[in-house]
């Protein structure tokens, strides 16, 4: 079975109320931290719990030493994913908005504590559901705690001393999920140091998705990839972004493409520059 899997609408509408089935709203907004819960708590697809990035798939932020994202720890995450009703053989459904960032961030997690089967993306997430027809809910969803228990996959996680180590390294393909002018140092509307991390290249998450805001098709994402990767094994290939979100998304998406799960940096880039002596570059 693939690690990443996508489900439209109407088949998560065919099977939302199926015992097993969990169901997390992923909505956020860097600009509006309470955007996700008051849009949650305005209608969310029926049976669904609401997962925060920042209370739920964050940890805590220590200013100065950590990215604006740091992981949450393993068993506080394991408490809520059973707190949510996640069980080992749970069929997990993951949304946002329509893009895929935050639901990607939750799908990562997941893997990274070995929850690898069953667990989906809603392909174009709540603006596809609207799309299609589909109601909303006020409800709270009837839950029984699951029992779920994981442990981290410490293989999928780079901290910023590792990743110095291999910069350089002819192996090394690093991608950075942001947008070009930030990637460039040409804009930098979030961090207080514009630029990106030597030898990376740009690989914006949005590239990932077609003009109806949905994944574009593995052959697709497949070409898209290797032409970052070049003659490079995707088994070196490091995901990064501005706080470790972002980059889920690219990590996602490669594994649709058929590729194998990469290497997270999940203090990313607002962790990289709490340190002036690593390396910053600008431009392309």
């Amino acid at each position: 079975m693939p690690i990443a899997q996508l489900i439209s609408p109407q088949a998560l509408d065919q099977k939302k109320e199926q015992p097993g089935r969990v169901i997390l709203d992923c909505r956020f907004a860097l600009e509006d931290p309470v955007y996700g819960q008051r849009s949650y708590a305005e209608g969310h697809i029926a049976g669904s719990s609401f997962a925060d990035l920042e209370r739920d798939l964050s940890g805590e932020v220590v200013k100065g030493v950590t990215g604006r994202h740091p992981l949450p720890q393993a068993q506080d995450l394991i408490e809520r994913l059973q707190a949510w009703g996640v069980n080992a053989d749970s069929e997990v459904i993951l949304y946002d908005d329509g893009p895929g960032a935050y639901a990607a961030r939750a799908w990562w997690l997941l893997a990274w504590l070995g929850k690898r089967d069953g667990v989906f993306i809603l392909d174009g997430g709540i603006k596809a559901w609207h799309a299609a027809g589909l109601p909303l809910s006020l409800d709270a969803p009837s839950i029984i705690r699951g029992t779920f228990t994981g442990t981290p996959d410490d293989s999928l996680v780079l901290d910023a001393e590792q990743l110095q180590q291999r910069l350089g390294q002819p192996a090394l393909t690093l991608l950075d999920a942001r947008t070009l002018p930030r990637f460039k140092g040409e804009v930098e509307p979030i961090d207080p140091v514009a630029g990106h991390i030597p030898g990376a290249q740009c690989a914006a998450f949005t590239d990932n998705l077609g003009s109806d805001g949905r994944f574009l098709p593995a052959d697709q994402l497949k070409q898209r990839f290797a032409e970052k990767l070049a003659d490079r094994s995707p088994e070196h290939l490091v995901a990064y972004c501005g706080s470790g979100v972002t980059a889920c998304h690219n990590l996602f998406a490669l594994c649709l493409a058929g590729y194998p799960l990469g290497a997270l940096y999940a203090g990313s880039w607002s962790e990289w520059i709490n340190e002036p002596a690593r390396g910053i570059a600008v431009g392309e």
